[in-house]
This record gives C-alpha cells, sequence and structure tokens, in this order.
C-alpha cells in the first residue's frame, strides 16, 4: 500500500510517500520560518494562504522523488489536529479533495500520534511497548505505549511546554525567531555553573511538569545583568544563561523519563518532538539507566530518537501514521479538524 501523508498542523507543510512494502520513497518539506521571522512569530493567515500555495508543488515533487503517478496512491492521511485552524483546513481540504478525485480513502490523523510513532521510520526501530516522551514546541507529555491506538498519559506540562519555554527565553535574550536552536547552540559556549535556574518539579512524585517559571527566573537574571551593563547584555553572559537555561530543562526531562520508565516498568524509551534534536537532551537521555530501588544496579535503557530531518513537523509522519492505520483497516472520519485534540482521546 502506498499512503501519501498531508502535514500543515502550523507553519510547516509537509507532503511524504509511505510504502508498507518499500518504506519512506518521498519525502518534501517547505518551512515558513524566513516568512514569520519578520512578525517574530506565526501569523496564522499567512500560515494557512502558504500552505495553500505548496501543497499541489510538494505533492508533485513527492511524486516525481518516487517515481510514481497519482494513480499509484492507495490512501491519503492527513493532519486533523491539534494545531492552528486554518492551516489545519488547507491541508484537510486538499487532502479529502484529493483523495475524492482518487477514489482512494482519507486518513485523519493526530499530529502529536505522528510525532509518537516517528521513530519507527529509523533503521534501528523501537519494539512495544515503550515510555514516549513528546517533546515540541506545543508539548511536552509522558505516554505509555503499548501498541497502534494503545497510548496512556502519564503526565504533562502544566503550563508552557519545553520547545516553547526554549523559544520564548531566546527571545528575552534578543535571538531572532525561532530562537530555541540558537539557543541552544549558544549554550556550547556558556560555563556550566555560571548560573543556577530552577527545577521546577523535579522532585515532585508524578509525572507532571513546568517551565513557566524557569522562563521568569532567566527575565529576572537578564534584566539585573542589563542593569549591570548599561542596558547591554554581553555575549559571554547570555552564552552561560543559554547553558545554564537548557541543563536546568534537560535536568527535569531526564528525572521524569527515570520515572516514568520506572513506573511503567518498561526499559525503552522513545523520544520525539523538534526538542528531541537538542544536543544535551539526546546525549543525556541516549546514556539514562534507572534502578528500582537505591540497592539496585543500574539497568540499562534502550533510547530511541527519529531521525534529526524528522524531529521536527514533517510529512512523513503522517503517512507513516496513516499507513499503520490504513493496516488495521480503521474508519476514516469525515472532512473536519480539530485544532484542540488531547492525544488521550484517540485511543481505540
Amino acid at each position: 500500500m502506498l499512503v501519501l501523508g498531508i502535514e500543515s498542523s502550523c507553519d510547516e507543510t509537509g507532503v511524504a510517500l509511505y510504502s508498507t512494502k518499500h518504506g519512506l520513497i518521498g519525502n518534501r518539506l517547505h518551512t515558513q520560518m524566513a516568512m514569520h521571522a519578520e512578525y517574530g512569530g506565526v501569523v496564522p493567515e499567512l500560515a494557512s494562504r502558504d500552505h495553500i500555495r505548496r501543497l499541489v508543488p510538494l505533492t508533485q515533487a513527492c511524486l516525481h522523488e518516487a517515481g510514481k503517478n497519482y494513480a499509484d496512491i492507495d490512501a491519503v492521511a492527513h493532519t486533523q489536529g491539534p494545531g492552528l485552524g486554518g492551516a489545519l483546513l488547507a491541508g484537510s481540504a486538499y487532502a479529502n479533495a484529493l483523495a475524492f478525485s482518487l477514489g482512494k480513502p482519507v486518513i485523519p490523523v493526530h499530529h502529536l500520534e505522528g510525532h509518537l510513532l516517528s521513530p519507527l521510520l529509523a533503521e534501528e526501530k523501537p519494539g512495544f511497548p515503550f515510555v514516549a516522551l513528546l517533546v515540541s514546541g506545543g508539548h511536552t507529555q509522558f505516554m505509555a505505549v503499548r501498541g497502534i491506538g494503545n497510548y496512556e498519559l502519564l503526565g504533562e506540562s502544566v503550563d508552557d511546554a519545553a520547545g516553547e519555554a526554549f523559544d520564548k527565553t531566546a527571545k528575552l535574550l534578543g535571538l531572532p525567531y525561532p530562537g530555541g536552536a540558537k539557543l541552544s547552540e549558544l549554550a556550547k559556549l556558556g560555563r556550566p555553573d555560571a548560573f543556577a535556574f530552577p527545577r521546577p518539579m523535579l522532585h515532585s512524585r508524578d509525572l507532571q511538569m513546568s517551565f513557566s517559571g524557569l522562563k521568569t527566573a532567566v527575565l529576572t537574571v537578564v534584566q539585573n545583568v542589563r542593569a549591570e551593563h548599561g542596558g547591554s547584555l554581553p555575549d559571554a553572559i547570555r552564552n552561560d544563561i543559554c547553558r545554564a537555561f537548557q541543563d536546568a530543562v534537560v535536568d527535569v526531562l531526564l528525572a521524569k523519563s527515570r520515572q516514568a520508565l520506572l513506573h511503567t516498568g518498561y526499559r525503552t524509551l522513545v523520544v520525539a518532538g523538534g526538542v528531541g534534536a537538542n544536543w544535551k537532551l539526546r546525549a543525556e537521555l541516549a546514556a539514562l539507566q534507572v534502578r528500582p530501588n537505591p540497592k539496585a544496579k543500574p539497568e540499562a535503557v534502550r533510547t530511541y530518537f527519529p531521525p534529526l530531518p524528522l524531529c521536527t513537523d514533517n510529512g512523513a509522519m503522517i503517512a507513516f501514521a496513516g499507513a499503520m492505520h490504513l493496516q488495521q483497516a480503521q474508519p476514516a472520519a469525515g472532512f473536519n479538524v480539530r485544532p484542540r485534540w488531547p492525544l488521550a482521546e484517540i485511543v481505540r
């Protein structure tokens, strides 16, 4: 079966072709980063209009890459939610129209389920069950994954997502939009012990997280530094702040990952979402070990990440998730979108 995947939940237009026999055979992505940078953030109306302009050319390029024609497509999958309403409508309308014209089924996919399953596109794939850490600009959640459609929410951020905190902190530091990735790069230049930022909810007995207070702590430090330096923020101090902020976020995610693994008894961790590309987080989680009790020997954890190009929003994860549902003969929904759609609601 050949599934065309359409992703348009926010500011990236992704189109991909996934074959259940040959794997990912076509993948095209257009990012609107440069367009939104002028405004310092995503402008929903501009995002929607740009998706409309890009979908057909990207589909044609994807088919050409794979050496396929429209007639070869067996189903069309698209992101139904969550995301920006107008952006989702652009992709949904296109996917439904194309599927109708081809006489093929349309498969609505939850955006976060796409991220959750994206590590299965890597050469080395995890097996079920596993703990999934979904860590992106809009969500930070721990899920127990026992199979396709069999998910349990274990815990999540009660305020800002980790990626959102990265971008907001980068803005406080005067970095251009989107600043999260730039902050991560500058953190490599910072001293690890120059500043001590809080680790919110680090020792709570649940798997909830909070990052808004950490962002506020950075703001206080930045204001003090600027007051001491005539309104400026020296590069060396900025780099130290980047390092301290990133270390605080990673420490929380590392501790909560260990706690989630102990809670479930699983020893496989899957990390997905844009923040999963962070160098510090990848290094720490790749070396993660757990102790069932203080006297027990450390137990190794197998940690899996999607390929770096698939950490951010993309059509490949939607095509793959659609193919998995098609193989299970799960019925498709009608033409609608769900800008707000908790992942826990898709349990089948």
